[in-house]
């Protein structure tokens, strides 16, 4: 049987929302509020732990009886962080076999988005799996804030491998009246790993793509690495709040929501 580990990679540097994950949203922190809905949605099917960049993080965590892991507060990505908590959990790499990286400031992103794509970590030959959503906002197909999933899906299919990943509009419709499918994909945040392949993935130097269009998953896709995505039709919890807290504006929106 596979081993899972859910990991939450949480830090308090965050400029826009200084202290983020201790912020208090109606009587608890977004940390606990965000691990909770990971043991909610996962029921047991993968153990959890915070991959903290700060000590006051791992004492929070331990005060409401959650796992963290203490890491170095310099490390450059939610991956690296996450890579190097599970060293500390699993030294010889043979109690996990998938790693998911669940953003921890994810308030309002359903966890069970990960369970198929655990899934297809287990069943297929990919390295990583993630998940994306039809655009539908016309703005959104030029926005290079927006990031696009590039996938030869057939009309009808939900899964398939990720071409590439980009900020910019693709793929381009040449013969619209021939096209059957000319949708556009937005990239969801939210992977699942092989821990093999995250160990790897970490291991690997700065992508030239990736450097230049600021993604980290193109360094996967650059060495070779097979990326599976599928597309979901919907990933919060509750649809009137923002998905996940980064700014003031964003915590007062979600406030009237959560109980």
């Amino acid at each position: 049987m596979t081993n899972v580990i859910t990991m939450m990679p949480v830090r308090l540097a965050a400029t826009r929302l200084p202290n983020k994950p201790l912020l208090n949203i109606n009587g608890k922190t977004l940390v606990q509020r965000v691990y909770e809905n990971v043991e909610k949605a996962m029921k047991g099917k993968t153990d959890i732990a915070v991959a903290a960049g700060d000590q006051k993080i791992v004492d929070e965590v331990e005060k409401f009886g959650g796992q963290a892991v203490l890491t170095d507060p310099n490390l450059p990505s939610g991956t690296d962080r996450i890579a190097a908590a599970l060293k500390v959990l699993d030294p010889q790499g043979t109690k996990y076999d998938v790693v998911v990286n669940f953003q921890g400031d994810n308030l309002n992103v359903d966890p069970a988005v990960c369970l198929p794509l655990i899934e297809m970590v287990q069943k297929t030959d990919c390295d990583i799996a993630t998940c994306g959503m039809i655009i539908k906002n016309e703005e959104d197909k030029t926005n290079p804030n927006v990031v696009k999933i590039v996938m030869g899906l057939k009309e009808g299919e939900t899964e398939g491998r990720c071409l590439y990943f980009t900020r910019a509009t693709a793929p381009y419709t040449r013969d619209p009246e021939k096209c059957k499918n000319q949708d556009l994909y937005y990239h969801i945040g939210i992977y699942v790993f092989k821990a093999s392949s995250l160990q790897k993935m970490v291991s690997l130097p700065t992508g030239v793509l990736e450097n230049r269009e600021k993604l980290e998953q193109l360094r996967a896709l650059e060495n070779g690495m097979v990326i599976r995505a599928k597309i979901i039709d919907k990933i919060k919890l509750i649809d009137e709040a923002p998905a996940d807290i980064n700014t003031p504006e964003d915590l007062e929106n979600s406030l009237p929501f959560i109980k």
